[in-house]
């Protein structure tokens, strides 16, 4: 039985050698420069442990985010709406989500919503388009408060503003 584990490992060791051989051989063809071994490994052991990080490992596991109904809807769109510098936030639009345990007293939520421009001006009239231009995506803190769940204001940032075409 032992000898078969020391072949085992003996087979182990002996595929991560040639591989590595392989590895510092073909950096040599391509950049016609002697490897940085250290480097090389630093490298592959840094790619192998995000791999087996906690944050991998937890996206894995946690599959969809919980929806959440907030109260105070208003006072997060106008928020939105001066942080990201866009002109108008569709109200109905407020997507509130988290993947944290809600029953907790504060925690992180994303917030989605469709944002508007301006008016456009063409030939001297005025084009009002009610489709929305952006999409806004922001994280805040949210928590039980007097008349429900709420959003701090004062938490929110905003990730990203992307345009829709």
């Amino acid at each position: 039985m032992a000898n078969k584990i020391v072949r085992i490992v003996l087979i182990i060791v002996l595929f991560v050698v040639f591989f590595e051989l392989g590895l510092f051989g073909s950096y040599t063809i391509v950049t016609a420069e002697a490897p940085n071994i250290q480097g090389l490994i630093d490298m592959q052991i840094t790619k192998i442990s995000s791999f087996f990080s906690p944050e991998k490992v937890n996206e894995v596991l946690i599959k969809d985010p919980t929806p959440i109904s907030i109260s105070n809807k208003k006072d997060v769109a106008l928020q939105l709406e001066q942080l990201s510098q866009v002109d108008g936030i569709n109200y109905e639009s407020i997507n509130v989500t988290t993947y944290e345990d809600t029953d907790n007293s504060e925690f992180n939520v994303t917030i989605e919503a469709l944002g508007y421009a301006s008016p456009n001006s063409t030939s001297g009239q005025i084009v009002i388009s009610q489709d929305p231009s952006y999409k806004i995506i922001a994280y805040g803190k949210a928590g039980y408060k007097g008349t429900g769940l709420n959003v701090d204001r004062n938490s929110i940032t905003i990730n990203s503003v992307l345009k829709l075409y």
